[in-house]
C-alpha cells in the first residue's frame, strides 16, 4: 500500500510572500481595533464629560472644571486629553448620541474621520458623509476631498425632502443596496481635464479618456469604464454612446452622453433609444436596468422636470469644465436644494380639489334647536 507523500516544501520567495501576509493582514487587524476601541473611548470620554460635568452646558463652572480635567489628564496620559481635543470630543457625543451607530462607524473611520465631519452644521450632511466614507472605505484625504467639493449639496439625494434623505441613510446604514440618488450628482466638477476656453465635444470626450482615472473618482466609487463611442445599430441605422459604464453597487450599465450645449428636449429622445437598446441587447442576467446620464454645459430645471426623466431612468446634470469660485458654487448649490425640497414639499401637500372633495364628504354637525343647550 503506498504511503502519501509528505508536500514538498515552498520555495522560500512563496512562503516569504505568504508569511508577509500573514503579518500585514495581523498588523491591520490590530490597527482596525485599536482604532475602534480609541474612537470608542473618546466617544465615552465626551459622554460623560457633557453629561456630568456641563450638565448639557448649563453647568456654571463647566468650563472651569473642564481646564482642570484637561490639566491632569494632560499631566497622566499626554496631549491626547488636551483642552482642544476634550472639546472635540464632548462635540462628538453631541452630534453622534447613539452608541450603536458610532460603534458601527468606528470599525472603518478613524478619529481623523471624525474630525473632518464634526465641523459640518446639518445633521443630515454629517450622516451622509460619515455612511459613505463606511461603505466606500475613503481615507482622510478622500473624505477631505469630497467635504470640500460640496460632494452632498451635489447629490439628488440632498435635494429630497429631509424625511427622505433619512430613510436612504438608514437603508444604506442597514446593509441596503445603494440607490441613483447617492450615486448620481449635479454638477460634476471636470476642472481637472484642464480644458480650453474654446474645447469641443471630441477635446472633452478626449481629456475624459486621458484622465479616466481622475473622472472615476470625481463619478465615485463603483463605475468602471466599459466602451467609448459604444455603436448602437437599430435597422439600418447606427449609433454611437459616447462613453458606457457599470456600476457594481447599482448593478446596471450606465449610459453617458456628453453635450457641449444647454440641455434639449430631443436629448431626452435619444438616450430613450440607447438605453432600451442597452436593455435588450447588453443587459446580462441578474442585472438592473440600465441608466443614463446626460452631461451637459447647462439647463433648465423647470424643463427637465417637465420632461419627467426618472420615469425613464435618465439623469440630467450639469458639468463644470472650469470652477468658479467655491463660496459662490456653495451659495448656489444651497440655494438650489432649497428649491428643490420646496417643490417637492409642494408635490407632496393636498390639492384644494382634494380638500374641498374632502370637506364635502365629512359629517356634517347637526343644527341644534333654540334651548338644547339649556
Amino acid at each position: 500500500m503506498a504511503k502519501n507523500k509528505p508536500a514538498a516544501p515552498k520555495p522560500a520567495d512563496a512562503l516569504l510572500l505568504e508569511l508577509r501576509g500573514l503579518i500585514d493582514s495581523a498588523r491591520q487587524h490590530v490597527a482596525q481595533t485599536v482604532n475602534a476601541t480609541l474612537t470608542m473611548l473618546y466617544w465615552h470620554v465626551g459622554k460623560r464629560i457633557r453629561s456630568e460635568v456641563l450638565r448639557d452646558g448649563r453647568a456654571e463652572y463647566g468650563e472651569q472644571i473642564l481646564s482642570t480635567l484637561s490639566t491632569q489628564l494632560v499631566r497622566e496620559y499626554g496631549q491626547s486629553f488636551g483642552l482642544r481635543s476634550l472639546r472635540r470630543m464632548i462635540q462628538f457625543a453631541e452630534v453622534f448620541p447613539d452608541e450603536a451607530i458610532v460603534a458601527t462607524l468606528s470599525q472603518q473611520l478613524s478619529w481623523s474621520h471624525f474630525i473632518e465631519i464634526l465641523p459640518l452644521k446639518q445633521p443630515l450632511e454629517r450622516e451622509y458623509y460619515a455612511e459613505l466614507c463606511r461603505v466606500e472605505r475613503w481615507s482622510v484625504r478622500t473624505l477631505r476631498e469630497r467635504i470640500a467639493s460640496q460632494l452632498y449639496l451635489r447629490t439628488a439625494i440632498a435635494k429630497q425632502p429631509e424625511s427622505v434623505v433619512k430613510a436612504e441613510i438608514g437603508h444604506l446604514r442597514a446593509g441596503g443596496q445603494m440607490t441613483p440618488e447617492l450615486v448620481f450628482r449635479d454638477p460634476y466638477m471636470l476642472d481637472f481635464l484642464g480644458l480650453p476656453h474654446d474645447y469641443s465635444e471630441r477635446d472633452l470626450e478626449d481629456a475624459i479618456l486621458r484622465e479616466m482615472e481622475r473622472f472615476l473618482l470625481e463619478l465615485g466609487v463603483g463605475f468602471t469604464f466599459v466602451a467609448r463611442q459604444k455603436r448602437i445599430s437599430v435597422g439600418a441605422d447606427d449609433f454611437y454612446l459616447d462613453l458606457l459604464f457599470y456600476h457594481r453597487h447599482l448593478k446596471r450599465l450606465v449610459a453617458v452622453e456628453l453635450k457641449l450645449e444647454k440641455f434639449l428636449p430631443a436629448h431626452k429622445g435619444q438616450m430613450e433609444l440607447y438605453l432600451r437598446w442597452l436593455n435588450q441587447h447588453d443587459r446580462a442576467v441578474g442585472e438592473e436596468p440600465p441608466i443614463g446620464l446626460i452631461l451637459c454645459a447647462t439647463k433648465d430645471a423647470e424643463q427637465v422636470k417637465l420632461m419627467d426623466m426618472d420615469a425613464s431612468n435618465i439623469r440630467v446634470a450639469e458639468y463644470l469644465a472650469h470652477i468658479p469660485d467655491m463660496k459662490v458654487l456653495q451659495v448656489q448649490l444651497h440655494r438650489a436644494v432649497e428649491l428643490a425640497r420646496e417643490r417637492a414639499a409642494q408635490v407632496t401637500l393636498p390639492q384644494p380639489a382634494t380638500i374641498a372633495e374632502a370637506a364635502s364628504q365629512a359629517p356634517k354637525p347637526q343644527s341644534g334647536k333654540k334651548g338644547d343647550n339649556a
